[in-house]
């Protein structure tokens, strides 16, 4: 059985790759041809190349393979990234928003922001990496400006409440928001669920609709992720 690619239906420059064996992945139009960013097979058709999408190791590849119904990644988008870390859903962000949209990652670790530098921003013109923390946006608004969308995966505390800061500095009115929360990194005395529904409080009563929760087992253990509107009314 040949390789074969086809668009996903619900979002562009997101694909189903079904490999030799008949199964089906995920995949993103590799931004950086020639070049892996963890490891992910590469899949060449003609011009185009594909990078595996791994759900184990991006949630937000676990969240699609979930269900997710709104993906507000789009091509062309400026995405604000908290938590870029070593780069790899980062990396497939790039790939989705292509080379007239751009990812500006936030990273606190000096070491995950050398290997981010070092292993792919320097290999995608769209991607900025900044050293900061995603606690105080203000410190860092002057090299974003406004953003369509954020993708927050802090492993921190308030993870909410970090989202929602950026959100009234650097998000467009209307704009969206994707939060992965890891109840483990805010609470591990407390039932998932109860941290779960703690988060998303903090979400609402700072303006935000949210649209969907999903949970993201079996690829991540007391992680959901959590989709929202900002400021549409």
């Amino acid at each position: 059985m040949d390789v074969s690619v086809e668009p996903h239906r619900e979002f562009p420059n997101v694909f189903w790759v079904t490999l030799e064996d008949g199964s089906r992945k995920i995949a993103t139009r590799n931004l950086s041809p020639g070049r892996t960013v963890y490891g992910e097979r590469l899949i060449t058709l003609g011009e185009d190349q594909y990078r595996i999408w791994d759900p184990f190791r991006s949630k937000l590849a676990g969240a699609i393979l979930k269900g997710l119904n709104v993906l507000p990644v789009k091509q062309g988008h400026r995405i604000l990234y908290l938590g870029a870390a070593s780069g790899t859903t980062a990396s497939h962000v790039s790939d989705i928003v292509g080379r007239n949209g751009h990812v500006f990652c936030v990273e606190f670790a000096p070491r995950s922001i050398r290997d981010l530098i070092n292993n792919v921003c320097r290999f995608r013109s769209n991607m900025s990496p900044i050293l900061a923390d995603a606690r105080f946006p203000r410190r860092y608004a002057m090299l974003v400006g406004k953003v369509d969308a954020i993708y927050c995966d802090v492993a921190q505390p308030e993870q909410a409440k970090i989202l929602a800061n950026n959100a009234k500095v650097l998000l467009k009115t209307d704009g969206w928001t994707m939060l992965a929360v890891k109840a483990r990194s805010i609470d591990v005395t407390k039932k998932p669920s109860e941290i779960y529904k703690r988060e998303i409080k903090v979400l609402e009563d700072n303006g935000f609709t949210v649209s969907e929760v999903i949970h993201l087992e079996p690829y991540d253990k007391d992680h959901v992720m959590v989709v929202a509107n900002y400021g549409s009314g």
